[in-house]
């Protein structure tokens, strides 16, 4: 939900702020809000821990910068081609390529509930997303589709890569390290496309939505590390499909934007995928099960 409520503030701002420059003081002030939690919980972590190898801080580095710098490189070319629906569309694959890797390199089993959890969610961004993609215009080339599913093929390997080093160290310390080494990429991204000769004329509003989307994204990301940690990546990343339909939301109640009739039936297919993919359903199931003997 909270990638959602970032995507309607970044309307906001993305019209004064080029993208790469939004995406590099975003990642500016996440990392500022999680340093003042992460650096005691790293000292206390320490005190009964021996000091991580440096190959470990390495490999958490390179995965902040993949998903970050990398990803937010391939989104941004993607768009450039296709439509943002179509993007969104392609992107909500996240999930079940996240199921497809787990299980290929063994760290989780494929299980028909799971399976129809992911592509129940799956439609039900289709469906939430079916309006535009009619409205949308042609694709000018194959490679704009080939950017956002690399995108999503490179947040599925994050997801599931990640996993190993949360359960070795603190999740605040991962989730603030793996910000500041994105800052390194984003800056010289921001540098090429001329976006910080262009922040002396933003505005206040622009400045609030940076700002909003800055500790939204702090607090996101370990929220999103913090359940990697103690679930498997699938039914984490199940939930991304809130995504489309939270600035879907947001964006009828705060921007005015039109709010088609399928939104009820995608938040419907969503709620059964997150329920059968979480478990969810079982438990009621069984809970219903008991009720009635």
């Amino acid at each position: 939900m909270q990638v959602g409520a970032a995507i309607v503030a970044s309307r906001f701002a993305v019209g004064e702020i080029p993208p790469f420059t939004l995406a590099l003081l975003r990642y500016l002030v996440g990392p500022a809000c999680l340093l003042p939690f992460a650096v005691p919980a790293w000292r206390q972590w320490r005190s009964s821990h021996p000091a991580p190898p440096r190959s470990d801080l390495g490999a958490m580095a390179v995965l902040g910068i993949l998903q970050f710098g990398v990803l937010i490189a391939l989104l941004n070319w993607g768009l450039q081609h296709i439509a943002a629906a179509r993007a969104a569309l392609l992107f909500s694959l996240f999930p079940l390529l996240t199921l497809l890797l787990a299980s290929a390199i063994g760290h989780e089993r494929i299980t028909r509930p799971v399976l129809a959890g992911v592509l129940l969610s799956l439609a039900g961004v289709a469906l939430a997303l079916w309006p535009k993609l009619l409205a949308a215009q042609p694709a000018t080339g194959w490679w704009g589709e080939a950017a956002v599913v690399g995108a999503a093929v490179l947040a599925a390997a994050c997801s599931v890569l990640y996993r190993p080093y949360l359960r070795r160290y603190p999740t605040l310390p991962v989730s603030a390290l793996a910000m500041l080494a994105a800052v390194a990429f984003l800056a010289v991204t921001a540098m090429v496309e001329g976006g910080p000769a262009r922040l002396r004329t933003v505005s206040p509003t622009a400045w609030g939505a940076v700002g909003f989307i800055g500790v939204s994204s702090g607090a996101g990301y370990f929220a999103w590390l913090y359940a990697l940690s103690r679930e498997s990546a699938t039914r984490v990343t199940v939930f991304q499909a809130l995504g489309p339909v939270t600035a879907a939301l947001l964006g009828w109640l705060l921007l005015g934007e039109p709010l088609g009739p399928t939104m009820a039936g995608a938040l419907t297919l969503i709620a059964l995928g997150l329920a059968l993919a979480t478990g969810a359903w079982t438990v009621f199931r069984q809970r219903g099960s008991l009720s009635s003997s």
